[in-house]
């Protein structure tokens, strides 16, 4: 699963480097990125991480779960270095290295359980919940730079966070008859939709590193609380202070690698399509600041000096 989400990650913000900004919440987005072959190989790697993941909701709490989604960007940094020649200094493969005994720590702490049913007034607050996040995603996409980011960014894992709620006890059906007329099915493939789209246009803005520190955080801290309190998640008796060490040193972690997961390539809007100065070997500033998954760098791919902030895959992390 983690090494899945990996693929995907580094294969999605390839192609959403190559696409038009978006300034309106807008579903064409969607479409336009899977026009990039790239784009498609990715979402095949992240169908597979989903569905791994979808398994180990049914008997696995979310804290672990969700942790081990995020943490699908370690193996991203791993990638760029073997595959896009990424730099990884000292301080990035020590947090790979907490990364990896933040994950440990939970599956040690993680007792295995059955899910516990949502319930009528679980189905109407996942509802709630999606026209919440759908209606402040419309009025968010119109933010710019770091601010669209943060914003957007925590909309997205506020939508995949609600995915998963709803797929910890859909993934308990006891048929196929059943899992196909759960409602929770439903409103997991609409809140997944959802968090794709606020997530493309998340990753378009100015502030990758926010925009997936805020996405990280909003994707598995609401559904681990969720799935300690509603969902029968449990903890080993006696770990639970290794439980709580292993969650957060691994989102500290996922954070910190967020800056350094990084296509080094650019990216042009539709706003900036001008005459380019190619004598002076330089792209204009706001096409240079839509590089994936970036903080801001200096690029290497013979554009100058120009500096480049880049941002996150679209990934459905339910």
């Amino acid at each position: 699963m983690i090494v899945a989400y990996g693929f995907a990650n580094l294969l999605q913000s390839v192609a959403a480097a190559r696409t038009t900004v978006h300034h309106t919440f807008d579903p064409g987005l969607l479409l336009r990125l899977a026009g990039h072959r790239t784009y498609l190989i990715g979402l095949t790697c992240q169908v597979v991480g989903f569905v791994l993941a979808f398994l180990a909701r049914r008997d696995l709490p979310l804290f672990l779960v969700q942790a081990s989604v995020a943490a699908g960007l370690g193996v991203t940094a791993v990638l760029g270095v073997l595959v896009l020649k990424w730099r990884l200094p000292a301080a990035e493969v020590a947090l790979l290295v907490l990364l990896f005994g933040g994950i440990t720590a939970l599956v040690l702490s993680a007792e295995p359980a059955p899910s516990r049913q949502l319930g009528t007034a679980g189905l109407i607050s996942l509802v709630v919940a999606l026209g919440a996040i759908a209606v402040s995603g419309f009025f968010a996409a119109r933010l710019h730079g770091a601010p669209g980011s943060v914003v957007l960014g925590s909309l997205a894992g506020m939508a995949f966070s609600a995915a998963a709620v709803a797929a910890r006890p859909l993934a308990s059906a006891d048929s196929a008859e059943a899992f196909v007329r759960d409602p929770l099915l439903y409103l997991l493939i609409a809140h997944s939709v959802v968090g794709q789209l606020l997530l493309g246009l998340a990753m378009q803005r100015g502030s990758t590193t926010a925009a997936v520190a805020a996405m990280d955080a909003a994707g598995a801290v609401p559904a681990a609380i969720v799935g300690l309190l509603l969902l029968n998640d449990k903890i080993w008796p006696g770990r639970e202070w290794l439980a709580g060490l292993g969650f957060l040193v691994t989102l500290a972690a996922v954070v910190g690698l967020t800056r350094y997961a990084e296509p080094q390539h650019h990216h042009t809007t539709a706003r900036d399509r001008g005459p380019a100065m190619i004598g002076a070997g330089v792209v204009p500033a706001q096409a240079a600041s839509t590089g994936p998954r970036a903080s801001t760098t200096t690029s290497t791919g013979g554009v100058g000096s120009t500096g480049v902030a880049g941002r996150r895959r679209p990934i459905t992390r339910s």
